[in-house]
Parts: C-alpha cells; structure tokens; sequence
C-alpha cells in the first residue's frame, strides 16, 4: 500500500478531557464569559419588551434604547432610594446608643454565679500563657546613651515605632475614593454594551448561530434554541415570581413587628435573593441589626430572626424546589450542585447564573447526543422506566420499594397496563438475566415469591360486575409452556379474565401437566392459552402446542409470547403444521379476543381499576 493510499489517521479524545478542557476554558476565560453570560441572561429578560415594541411598529434600534434606557433608569432610581434610605438608618443609629450598649452588656458573661466563676478563671488562664517566659529581674533595665551625654541611662522597655504614612493630595484621595466603583462599574457597563448588541443583533446572531453548526443541524439546534430560551425565560419569571412574594412577606412580617422601614428591607430582600445563600443571610442581618438597636427588649429581635429564617426555610426548602424544578427540568440535587460548581468556578456572579447555565447545559444534553450524560444527570425526569424499577428493586430484594413503585404506576394506569407494560418486562429482564447466568437463585426466588404476592393483592381490584346476564363462554386454560416466569403470566392471564366474569384456570409448573390437565377434562369450548416469556420462548411454546393439539385436537389452541415486538405472522408460521388459532403479544389482545363484544365492558373494567 502506497503512501498516498493509506487511510488518514483519527484520534478519538474521549469524554473526560473534552469535559476537562471545557472546564479550563470558562476558569481561564472567565474575565470575558463572565459579562457576555450576563449579557445573554438580561437580553432574555428585555427580549420580549423589545419584540412588543417591534410589533407595534418601532423600529429595531429605537426600541432596544427605549428598553435599555428604561432598564437602567429603573435600576438607578432604585439604588438611588435604597441608598439613601440606608444612609437615614445609619444617621438614626446613634439615637439608640443606649440600646446598644444595653444589648451588648447583656450579651457577656455574667460575673456572679458558677458560669461567671469559670469564666473568670479562663480569663485568668489565659493571661497567665499569654505572659512572657521570664521577665527581667527587679531592677533590671535596658542600656542607651542619652542624646546630650552620651551615657547609659535606663528605660523599663523596648522604644515604640510607629509607621506614619505622608499626606495624600486631593489625586491620591479621589482615587482612593472612587477605586472600589472602577471595577463594578466597568463590568457593568461591558454587560450593557453586550445586551445593546444582543437585541439589536438578535435575528442575526441567531442565524449566524445555525449557519455554524451546519445547515443539517437546523432542525436540531433550532428545538435546542428554543427549548432553552422558553426554560431560562420560564426560570427567570419564576424567580422574579418567588422574589417578589418573599419581599413582600418579609417586609410586611417586620412592619407587624414593628421594625421602622419595612418596605426598604423587603425590597432590599427581594433584591438580594437573587444571590442563592448569601444574599439571603445580608437581607437578614440588617432588620436584625436595627431590631437590636431600635428595641429595649429581646422580644422584637427574636421575631425577626425566627421569622426571616422559618420563611427562607419554606421557600429555600420547598417552595424553589419545586418551581424551579418543575419549571426549568433541573433536579433539585442538581440546582444545589450547580450552585457550588459555578461559585467555585466564577465566585458570586458564578452563584447568580447557576441556574440559567445549568439550564443550558441541560438543554445540550436533551438535544446532543454526545452529551445526553448532562441530560441524565441535571435532569428531573425518571431516568429509568417503571419496569427497571420495578427489577432493580427486587433484584435488591427490596420489597417495600418495589411495592411503592407498582402502587405509584397504579395511580394513573389500570391493572391490565400494569402487567402489561411493568410486571412482565421486569419478568422478562428476570429471564435473560437467568438464562445469561447473572441471578443468583437467592434472588431469582425472591423476585418470583415477591410478584406472586402482589398478584394474590391485586386479585380483588376490578373484579367483574355481574349486574346484566353474559352469555357463557367456554373455559380458558392458562399453561405455562416451561418455567416459573411462564406461570406467573399465566397466573396474570387468569385474574383478569375472571375479573371480566370467564372462568379460568391457571396451571403450575413442576406438577404432572397430563395428569392436571386430564381433571379438568377440557371440553369444545373450551381455549387454552399457551403463557411463553422471552428470550426463549418460541421453542417451549411450539413443544407444548404440539403436545396439546396432539391430545386435543378439537380445542381451541392459542399462545402468548408476551412482549414480542416482531412480525406476528411470520411468528406463527413459525409454528409450522402446529399453529396456533392465534398468538398474542399483550393479556390485553387475550381478554378481547376471548369476548368481543364486552370490549365496552373491558374499557369500563379499566376505569373502574383506575378508580
């Protein structure tokens, strides 16, 4: 093979250094990712307020000025009112001087008593190890030469030093002054430039957006756009929402209270929540701080306290659980972990975005499929259907969980969809497990005595009506082509048949099949229904219907392969000059098969279990 034709060379990077060079990126990018991410968040805020304006004929550019100007007028009369009425309280605080010093006197250890004795020896305690190892003897002192003479004189100790800084001019000090309001102020006039840009660039970012994820993305990248906008705009309304009402709680506990300026610190909390944690903690302390100074009595601050904290507990611990999560997809471990990541990533504008990132990310896994692990692990959806649930758990033998997962798919589903969509694909994972080796016998009892139980529960759920006389049918004999798997379906098959009102008849395996069978002396109207469970389930169920059609060649024959997914058709050709009447894939196909014209009664039969 010639140089030329040798095929190229690829290299495959797997997950863990794709995640790792990602993670790197937004650290070390994060001067420039920081102001475009909250560039991004308030274009979602202001977009629809744009998109209004549009709509009734202004123009692009006038109306993101118009948005933008009244964005950040609103926000600097805000700041402005807050701030001067925090200023008013400072300017009120040394009028409860006396409260102050009161509360503060209270606060230290009392003198008197077994608790002020121990302290008081502590405090001894600890002069006596603070104090230097050896002082110098009585009399003791250090040599100088005084300026006149020259001669030793003797002084009791080391001479101080004290740095004295020079004086500033008036430059040094407006730039002292102004200093801490460089950098917020810059940042947030990047974040402006970047949201004026945004929304009058929106249409065209966009499309540039498709063009470069490939034209044969569209589809995919424009229900990714979408999906994201509707759940970061969803989020922020929700928040704004939650804010709002715990501002306005908060501020109409404390004015109950009696705390002066009430409505400051309700809007101030309102505010401040928008940093998860520790906004929170400053919206606390500062009523708290006041109530303190303001009252002569403990009683006052005490409410603030209790109040503050049992109201962000209920909506730190319920309420945001459940809204968020409900309304962006995030799982609530998964709001609190994305909390952390970005903090650590980007420090408190990393806590502020946490959430709308987290969205975002959630939304690439849903969409991507090389990044559907984000999916799994941020998202609020079941990553496992019931029936795996269902498996897992008796695999663990967990019975009580088990059963908690059955009575939860009940309270929306009827029994006939119980056992046909959990109860049997979680007989069938039993099965291929077992044929593969992989169950121990310990469990593979435990799960089969485990599912009979609840079989023997759900026996009086739905049970027939007998209000109208149904003309007879036949009896149905439900045998197991095999193994233990086989019979438990079969059992299922048996119940609900007799709750539509037939009689039925399930067999068990490991008993003389001729001998039973022979006792029930199977008549012309009689059906017998073959129960089979993959993965192998055609070769016992062909075995067994040849040996019943050669013993009963005048009774209806009929097998269920219960959750085949194939050609039905080719699969009961499969059966060669022993066919079948019918095959089945679902208990339900039996039960109307069996009667149908009570497919009225079986529909009523299913709400009646739903109820």
């Amino acid at each position: 093979m010639t140089r030329a034709n040798r095929p190229p060379i690829t290299f495959r990077v797997g997950p863990l250094p794709i995640l790792a060079i990602a993670i790197a990126t937004l650290y070390f990018a994060r001067e420039i990712l920081i102001p475009l991410a909250f560039a991004l968040t308030l274009t979602l805020i202001l977009s629809p307020a744009v998109s209004w304006l549009h709509k009734i004929h202004v123009s692009r550019a006038p109306a993101v000025l118009i948005v933008v100007l009244l964005f950040v007028g609103l926000g600097a009369g805000l700041a402005w009112i807050i701030g001067n009425q925090l200023i008013e309280v400072a300017d009120e605080l040394p009028n409860y001087r006396e409260n102050i010093h009161g509360k503060l006197d209270a606060m230290r250890t009392p003198a008197k008593g077994a608790l002020g004795r121990a302290a008081a020896s502590v405090q001894e305690l600890g002069k006596e190890l603070s104090s230097p190892d050896a002082a110098p003897a009585a009399g003791a002192s250090l040599p100088v030469r005084t300026a006149k003479r020259g001669v030793p004189t003797q002084l009791s100790g080391p001479l101080p030093v004290e740095v004295v800084d020079r004086p500033r001019n008036g430059i040094e000090y407006a730039r002292d002054l102004i200093k801490p309001f460089v950098a917020p102020l810059g940042i947030t006039g990047i974040v402006l430039i970047f949201t004026v840009f945004m929304l009058a660039k929106k249409e065209d970012l966009r499309n540039r957006l498709l063009r470069l994820v490939g034209l044969g993305q569209l589809n995919v990248m424009t229900n990714a756009l979408d999906d994201a906008t509707s759940r970061v705009s969803r989020y922020l309304l929700m928040q704004f929402a939650v804010n709002a009402a715990f501002g306005l709680l908060f501020g109409l506990g404390l004015y109950l209270i009696g705390v002066p300026y009430a409505v400051l610190w309700g809007t101030v909390a309102g505010l401040l929540r928008l940093v998860p944690y520790l906004g929170t903690l400053v919206a606390l302390a500062l009523p708290l701080l006041l109530s303190l100074a303001v009252f002569n009595t403990w009683t006052p601050p005490l409410l603030v306290l209790g109040f503050g904290v049992g109201l962000e507990l209920i909506t730190g611990n319920f309420v945001e659980p459940s809204l968020y999560g409900a309304h962006t997809g995030v799982s609530s471990l998964a709001i609190l972990v994305a909390a952390v990541f970005w903090t650590v990533l980007w420090g408190y504008a990393g806590l502020i975005l946490s959430t709308p990132l987290t969205v975002c990310l959630l939304v690439l896994g849903r969409h991507v499929p090389q990044l559907s692990f984000l999916h799994i692990l941020l998202g609020d959806e079941p990553v496992l259907e019931p029936q795996a649930q269902l498996y897992q758990r008796l695999l663990a033998m967990d019975q009580t969980e088990a059963r908690s997962v059955v009575d939860e798919f009940l309270k929306a589903h009827s029994l006939i969809e119980l056992y046909d969509s959990v109860l049997i694909p979680a007989l069938t994972m039993a099965e291929q497990d077992r044929h593969r080796g992989e169950i121990d016998a310990t469990r593979e009892e435990f799960l089969f005595l485990s599912l009979n139980e609840m079989i023997a529960e759900f026996s009086g759920l739905g049970e027939f009506q007998h209000g109208e006389e149904r003309p007879p049918n036949g009896r149905i004999l439900c045998v197991p082509a095999q193994d233990q798997a086989d019979e438990i379906a079969a059992a299922m098959l048996a119940q609900l048949l007799e709750q539509q009102g037939d009689v039925a008849l399930s067999f068990l395996v490991g008993t003389n099949f001729n001998d039973a069978i022979a006792l029930v002396e199977p008549g012309p109207q009689d059906v017998i229904c073959i129960s089979a469970l993959p993965p192998y389930a055609f070769t016992p169920a062909r075995k067994m219907c040849k040996q019943l059609r050669a013993r009963f060649p005048k009774i209806s024959v009929t097998v269920g392969i219960w959750g085949f997914i194939g050609d039905q058709d080719k699969a009961k050709a499969s059966f060669e000059r022993t066919q079948p009447e019918q095959l089945f894939t679902s208990l339900l196909q039996v039960i109307e098969y069996i009667r149908p014209p009570a497919r009225e009664t079986t529909e009523a039969m299913l709400v009646e279990t739903q109820a």
